[in-house]
């Protein structure tokens, strides 16, 4: 359950082939099967990768956090050198700009705020922009000691997919385990604000000391992203 945060079309080209002028003409060879379409660029890193890095948890908050209103806490914060990170649910954030999928009629918990604004000063689109929510600063766990701001640049993993985003806004202080509509419908979750989201399994990596501005720049958001796991997997910053 939610609480208020804080603040393929694809179209065919059919190309008709004229008639062969005749019976002697040679017919061209058959075609073979298709390679499968990679939905993965070359040399993009797994989501087994990732997982396995973070593997190992060394609590950085001081208590842990309940994912929703009605549950025990159970969710601690871990740390490395180059990230921190947790294992949690999902649950739907809408907040920000309105739009069609993203608004007060789809979201009972819906607001137009989000804690950061992107470059021209309006929120940003959570059914565009891939974002995660982090809890509110508190004796439990201070995000901004550990590098981690607005702008700061996550892996989030679901089974086997892996999506990018930015933190882009801050939630309760006790409650952890949030996304944007964007990055839920990129990782296969059901993404509707009114039920939508997944229980469990869902584990984020965000990246200390990292940041994309304008927040809204996806492109930057996944080159960061991209370039950030590959250190982390190999073990560092200074690794490659």
């Amino acid at each position: 359950m939610r609480v208020p945060s804080m603040t393929l079309a694809a179209a065919a080209l059919v190309l008709l082939a004229p008639a062969l002028p005749s019976a002697a003409a040679p017919r061209p060879p058959a075609a073979g099967p298709r390679a499968p379409v990679s939905m993965r660029p070359p040399g993009a890193v797994r989501a087994a990768e990732l997982l396995a890095r973070a593997r190992s948890c060394v609590p950085v908050s001081r208590g842990r956090y309940r994912t929703d209103d009605d549950t025990p806490p159970t969710v601690p914060v871990c740390g490395t050198r180059d990230a921190v990170m947790w294992t949690a649910d999902l649950d739907i954030d809408c907040d920000g700009r309105p739009t069609p999928r993203c608004n007060g009629d789809t979201d009972p918990f819906f607001a137009q705020a989000t804690a950061f604004a992107q470059a021209d000063g309006r929120y940003p689109s959570a059914e565009t922009l891939p974002y995660i929510v982090v809890p509110a600063p508190s004796a439990r766990w201070d995000h901004r000691r550990d590098g981690v701001r607005g702008g700061s640049v996550a892996a989030v993993v679901h089974r086997g997919r892996v999506q990018y985003a930015v933190v882009g806004d801050i939630g309760p202080s006790d409650i952890i385990g949030e996304a944007s509509y964007a990055t839920a419908r990129a990782l296969g979750i059901r993404a509707d604000p009114h039920g939508g989201g997944t229980p469990s399994g869902v584990t984020y990596i965000v990246f200390k000391d990292s940041e994309v501005k304008p927040i809204e720049d996806r492109a930057a958001v996944t080159a960061v992203g991209e370039r950030l796991a590959r250190q982390f997997v190999r073990g560092g910053r200074g690794a490659g």
